[in-house]
């Protein structure tokens, strides 16, 4: 077992002993951020609580920037294995650990089996899968009452039909000014000029993708009121990101700088909070982006923002609203995507204005 302790220390409760919570966390960037409610409720709940998360490694990059997380606990095991052998041996080294309560937001059969043979007092989750007899404090879920994800994550951390705190908590992460100068500077990235990033990739697929040539007109218009443009996204993104450079005048290529790949998703994270806007397709970096407060423009084609929304008041959040869409496939079914073709830039740049654009 890997853990990873994060930077910080949990205050200590009125017993003098903090409350020891482990959160079984999801395997997308946008649920983990979005997890970060549920972690602000639970120290509301349980002033000094010590959380720890059981998530894949990439979600360390992510957690240490959540100050309410105290540890990240690697797991092990794929997403689609079963892998009993595996889990049995992390739940006897959590075992150790105390903990007082497990939180399980995937839904899975799977996701509930490292906490019950852990032998956690308290096992909390949605019911699902049959796995009633893995969960001791196993709930039904009124999709009516409780629409949104973070509302489903933020109920897991009260009592049963407890109301929910209104304002809902929304995810904010915490970006060390002296960790974003030293690593502008170490990218030898400009930090003199208003900076855009695009975020032009989704790993859900091509219907949730504003075409490429759709993001160079909003990329040059930003540079010709001389700013930067930073596009971000992972390996997979590069190519949709030369795309986007080779539709700008030659001139402008010196002030648009393609870091697909380049980055951890730390370091992406990190160079985000530096944005003066940012433009992204409804995807995980637009999580980020939401909880790290920059003004943000959401394109939705495929998909609405009905369940998983951009959690913050800086936001411009563009659709046609087609008949037929959302659709939410992976590829337009029709086989047009007009939800995005049809989607110009020019109401892109009008929305950015909203938000304060140059």
């Amino acid at each position: 077992m890997k853990c990873c302790v994060l930077p910080r220390t949990p205050d200590k409760g009125e017993s003098g002993k903090p409350m020891k919570i482990l959160v079984i966390g999801p395997s997308w960037v946008g649920d983990m951020v979005m997890a970060q409610s549920l972690f602000i409720t639970l120290q509301q709940q349980h002033p000094g609580c010590e959380i720890q998360v059981l998530a894949p490694a990439w979600c360390e990059d992510l957690l240490r920037f959540m100050p309410q997380v105290s540890g990240a606990i690697d797991m092990p095991v794929g997403h689609s294995e079963l892998a009993l052998g595996k889990r049995r041996a992390l739940a006897n080294k959590l075992r150790q650990e105390n903990f007082d309560q497990a939180i399980v937001l995937p839904n899975s059969f799977k996701s509930a089996l490292i906490p019950r043979f852990a032998g956690i007092p308290v096992r909390t989750g949605w019911r699902g899968e049959a796995r009633g007899w893995l969960l001791n404090d196993c709930r039904r879920l009124d999709k009516h009452r409780y629409p949104l994800m973070i509302e489903r994550f933020i109920a897991l951390g009260l009592e049963p039909g407890a109301t929910l705190p209104v304002p809902l908590p929304h995810p904010a992460l915490s970006v060390d000014a002296h960790d974003a100068e030293t690593l502008t500077r170490d990218m030898s990235l400009n930090t003199s000029m208003l900076t855009l990033v695009l975020c032009p990739g989704a790993e859900f697929g091509e219907a949730k993708k504003w075409p490429a040539e759709h993001y160079a007109a909003v990329a040059a218009a930003w540079l010709e009121k001389e700013g930067q443009v930073w596009i971000m996204g992972s390996t997979n993104d590069s190519p949709v990101a030369e795309q986007i450079l080779k539709g700008l005048e030659p001139e402008h290529h010196r002030h648009c700088v393609n870091l697909c790949g380049r980055t951890t998703l730390a370091q992406a994270i990190i160079l985000m909070a530096r944005a003066d806007q940012v433009v992204s397709n409804d995807s995980g970096l637009m999580h980020i982006a939401a909880a790290l407060s920059r003004p943000l423009t959401v394109i939705y084609g495929s998909t609405s923002p009905g369940f998983t929304p951009p959690l913050s008041d800086k936001v411009s959040v563009v659709s046609l609203e087609l008949e037929c869409s959302p659709c939410f496939k992976r590829t337009c079914p029709l086989g047009h995507g007009n939800c995005l073709k049809q989607l110009s830039p020019g109401l892109v740049f009008d929305a950015m204005g909203k938000l304060g654009a140059p």
